[in-house]
This record gives structure tokens, sequence and C-alpha cells, in this order.
């Protein structure tokens, strides 16, 4: 299956507590279907202090699940994704609302 968000693709979260705020993709886990957007879904953590790190509560991003997150267009609204094969026969990224080839 070819993936349709990609580390870096600016998305919009559709549900949970951060719906409506937009992100960039830091990782994506396709095994999974989830995926860390920078700035969204944050967990506080309590770490115990290791040799590599000092103790206290870090607070990061968590994976969000692929189906809660769309991407956004060059408008900035979201967009479902679809491909295109061009005359070279590279197939490509297509923004479903506007038809645009989605970088990447």
């Amino acid at each position: 299956m070819a993936a349709k968000i990609k580390k870096g693709d600016k998305v919009v979260l559709l549900a949970g507590k951060d719906k409506g705020k937009t992100g960039s993709v830091l990782q994506v886990f396709p095994d999974d279907m989830r995926a860390t957007v920078q700035g969204l879904n944050l967990v506080r953590r309590h770490t115990k202090q290791t040799a590599a790190q000092d103790s206290g509560i870090y607070t990061k991003e968590a994976p969000i699940h692929l189906s809660n997150l769309a991407l956004t267009d060059a408008a900035g609204k979201p967009t479902r994704v679809g491909f295109k094969i061009q005359d070279d026969g590279k197939k490509v990224r297509v923004a479903k609302s506007t038809g645009d080839v989605i970088d990447g």
C-alpha cells in the first residue's frame, strides 16, 4: 500500500483534544498506522534517572492514528489524497479537493 502521509507533510488533526490544529509529521509508523506530529497530542511522561538522562516530567508527542489526520492543501484546508501516474510514468500524490500535485 502506498503511503498517503509521509514525514515532513503538513497535516491537520480531525479528532481528539487538539482537533483543528495543524503541524508537521515527524515520524510515521506504517505497521501501526500511526504518526507523530510536531506540537500535537502532547503527553507528559514521568521518567526515572538513568545514566543517559535526568529524572523529571517530560512533555513529548505521542503517536496519532492516521485516520485522525488529513493532509493540508495549498490553502491550508484538509484534503484527501489520491494518486496519479504522470506522462513520464512517475506516480505522484494528488490533493482530491484541488487536483494539485503534493510535493514530497
